[in-house]
């Protein structure tokens, strides 16, 4: 067992910023101080890092990414995506189930926790997917190590649409856990690109993405689910909301009492329709990056708290995959290695604060999910931290581009911060450029239940 103190960092933790010391004991937190740590406290401890000023946080919780693990992992999987994760300062993650086959049975399930603690090096969930036939499957999952169940209210892969009133009935009344939902009409969009392709034919730019994907795909779905949550007394998610009218489904009374919930993504955050032009298919995502206005509502909805937390959605494809019109490149993009540095380089421009950042990445995900000692920086929980340098500039280039795709829509771009160290309970995942890739991260525990 090994002692360490990370010292002579400013901490920035529940509400606070204070220059102070983080202990690590093995894989927990021995204790968290201000000011300087006694000369006895150092001489304790086998290892001592003092930071330099550096901020030091609790590790960011992601609770929506694609690993793509498996069927998938020509372009991504659970040990490629979780280095590239560890070097972003996420120590966390919840992958979703639209992989091959889909994460719809226990034995699927139970296959993906098995390959994560082969391979991951950071700690996992993964939740396990609705469909309209498994309802008995839903409800015998042990939710203790699950975080809830992905309902695909627009297509996804394989049978993981859920479009039959009875199966949703059953879902939203039935499962004692949080019902995460991707929120967008079908039939809406089935017959908004028909209008498009009628008019224009099927060789469609990305700028018709936002249109095809619009404001009311949105916002229809997710009112009919907060509806149907409302009635049946449901724990409902609302993943990556992208649109400022969705907004006033939700509320910002304490997070504690709510039982809807929302999300919200970087790429939903820093880009608009006005970055179609520059990077075109880089940043088609379902749902779509909507308006300026979108942007700005969604950023002001995160300070106010109608929006609970930050995520990615990172969902990796081969830039061969991503070529083509509207209609045939693929939705989806990198983005858990740089998400951290997307919201601190927005804290200095002056969109967010720090504490908005450390709540919405790191302590709301924990809370919102019931995640069992993590997400905050407190004496005896899992020691799960990040180490940031400020104001040393980080370049993102193809050669330090960690996910399998090799890609990110930030490529050449400079972030005014840099992620120095990762620590996975307790274990120094990532130290300034180097991944320690016999670190293995730990199935997250939930307390969640409805």
């Amino acid at each position: 067992m090994t002692k360490r103190i990370i010292y002579n960092g400013d901490i920035a933790n529940e509400g606070k910023v204070a220059r102070g010391y983080v202990v690590i004991d093995d894989d927990k937190i021995a204790a968290v101080g201000e000011g300087a740590p006694s000369s006895g406290l150092l001489a304790e401890c086998d290892e001592k890092e003092d930071v330099d000023g550096a901020l030091v946080m609790p590790g960011v919780i992601d609770d929506q990414v694609h690993f793509r693990d498996p069927g998938l992992t020509h372009k991504a999987d659970i040990s490629t995506e979780s280095a590239a994760a560890v070097a972003g300062g996420v120590t966390s993650y919840m992958d979703m189930p639209n992989t091959i086959p889909p994460t719809t049975t226990l034995a699927a399930l139970e296959a993906k926790n098995r390959r994560a603690s082969e391979v991951s090096l950071a700690n996992y969930g993964f939740f396990i997917g609705a469909t309209n036939e498994n309802i008995s499957t839903l409800q015998a999952v042990d939710y203790s190590y699950t975080p809830g169940v992905k309902l695909f209210l627009g297509a996804s892969t394989g049978n993981m649409l859920v479009n039959e009133r009875d199966a949703l009935r059953a879902i939203f009344a039935e499962v004692p856990a949080i019902i995460a939902i991707h929120s967008e009409d079908e039939a809406l969009i089935r017959r908004n690109r028909d209008f498009y392709v009628k008019k224009y034919g099927d060789e469609l730019p990305v700028k018709f993405h936002p249109l095809i994907r619009s404001t009311e795909v949105c916002y229809k779905s997710t009112a009919r689910a907060v509806e149907w949550a409302e009635k049946y007394g449901t724990r409902l998610h609302v993943l990556h909301v992208s649109t400022a009218r969705e907004l006033e489904l939700f509320s910002n009374a304490p997070l504690a009492q709510k039982r809807i919930t929302s999300e919200v993504c970087v790429h939903h955050l820093w880009f608009s329709d006005e970055d179609y032009a520059r990077l075109g298919n880089l940043i088609k995502w379902n749902p779509a990056v909507k308006t300026w206005d979108d942007r700005a509502a969604l950023r002001t909805a995160l300070e106010r708290d109608y929006i609970d937390i930050v995520a990615t959605d990172h969902a990796p494809h081969l830039l061969s995959e991503k070529q083509g019109s509207c209609l045939k490149a693929a939705s989806g993009g990198p983005l858990v290695q740089h998400s951290l540095l997307v919201m601190l380089e927005l804290v200095d421009k002056g969109v967010f604060t720090l504490d908005t950042v450390v709540r919405k990445m790191c302590h709301a995900p924990a809370d919102l999910f019931g995640v069992v000692k993590r997400g905050y920086l407190r004496e005896g929980y899992y020691a799960d931290i990040v180490v940031v340098d400020r104001n040393v500039p980080f370049a993102v280039r193809s050669e330090n581009i960690l996910t399998k795709c090799g890609w990110s829509p930030f490529e050449g771009y400079t972030f005014r911060n840099s992620i120095r160290q990762t620590y996975v309970n307790g274990q120094l995942a990532y130290n300034q450029g180097s991944i320690n890739s016999v670190v293995r991260g730990r199935r997250l525990k939930f307390n969640n239940s409805k």
